[in-house]
Parts: C-alpha cells; structure tokens; sequence
C-alpha cells in the first residue's frame, strides 16, 4: 500500500498529514510553533517542486508515505492514477495506491500565510499565519488521516487505486 498526501503546495497540509501518520506528532492535544515548524518540509518547497513525490517515511505497517503539490492543476493527481494503472497492467504488480487530498482542510489563515511565505518570502507576516493555520486545522488533518487509513486497509485486498477529495473536511475550520 502506498499513500500519497496531495494539496496545492504540498509543503503545509500534506506535511501535516505525513507527520500524524507516521506518528511523528501528538494527536491529543495543540501542537506548539515549535512542533509545527519542525514537522519535515513544512514551509520548505518551493515551486518547482510541484508534482514531485516527497517521501516521509514507512508506516507502523511498513506503508510509505508521499506527499506531493499539484499547484492549480486538476489533472495531476488523475495523471498519476492512470500512469499507475498502466504500470500495474504491464507489470502485473499491483499496489493498493490511496491518494487524499488535504485541500479541504486549508483555513484562510494558511492560505493568506503561504501565499506571503513561499510566494512574496515575507516570513514575519507568512509563519504566523501558517502557524495560526495549523493550530487551526490540526483536527481536521488527524481526522482526514484516520480516515484514509481506514479506507486503504478497507481497499488493501482490492489492490486498487482510490482518490479521496475529502471535501467533507472543508466546512469543519
């Protein structure tokens, strides 16, 4: 099984995602700025980074996990999806392959303090708004994560290929 975390910059949210679940943060309580500005590439891609798959790390199951920034393209994810399915024909090796969006779980606050950070490189108006952000959304993420987990070891025997869009996520900030 292979997760892949997606969102627009792939460096807030999905690096959130990747850290619960690899069991890298705590997931009973706030996260301090300490602990959200450590969490790996946090606020560290750059543009050119988009599309390329950033691993994390393996699972308790021995899963990795990926995270990846698509910026405003819709077809990237689907592209993968389907590049996958023809590796997976022509190879005969098929990997169960989940794909959860974290879009949905953006406040304004990350918005607005991503756009300043990565884009402008105004970090004093961009950090603490990423970190106001993340405090902010946190629950949705743990949530979004059990919830693919959940679903990729409900598909594990299917061996198949599952997007989430997660867009029942979007009305909790």
């Amino acid at each position: 099984m292979i997760y892949i975390y997606n969102d627009f910059g792939g460096t807030h949210t999905t690096a959130l995602a990747a850290a619960y679940h690899l069991n890298k943060l705590p997931k009973n309580r706030e996260l301090t700025k300490e602990e959200i500005l450590k969490v790996d590439y946090f606020n560290k891609l750059q543009t050119s980074d988009m599309g390329k798959l950033i691993f994390h790390g393996l699972d308790e199951n021995g899963n990795p996990v990926y995270t990846m920034g698509h910026g405003i393209s819709k077809v990237v994810t689907p592209a993968l999806k389907n590049f996958a399915l023809v590796l997976q024909e022509r190879y005969q090796h098929h990997e169960t392959i989940v794909f959860s969006n974290t879009s949905p779980t953006v406040p304004f606050a990350m918005t607005i303090g991503g756009l300043f950070s990565r884009r402008f490189k105004i970090n004093f108006i961009g950090v603490p708004l990423l970190v106001l952000g993340a405090k902010q959304c946190c629950n949705n993420i743990i949530r979004l994560v059990e919830n693919t987990k959940k679903i990729g070891i409900s598909n594990k025997d299917a061996k198949s290929l599952t997007i989430l869009d997660n867009k029942k996520y979007k009305d909790d900030n």
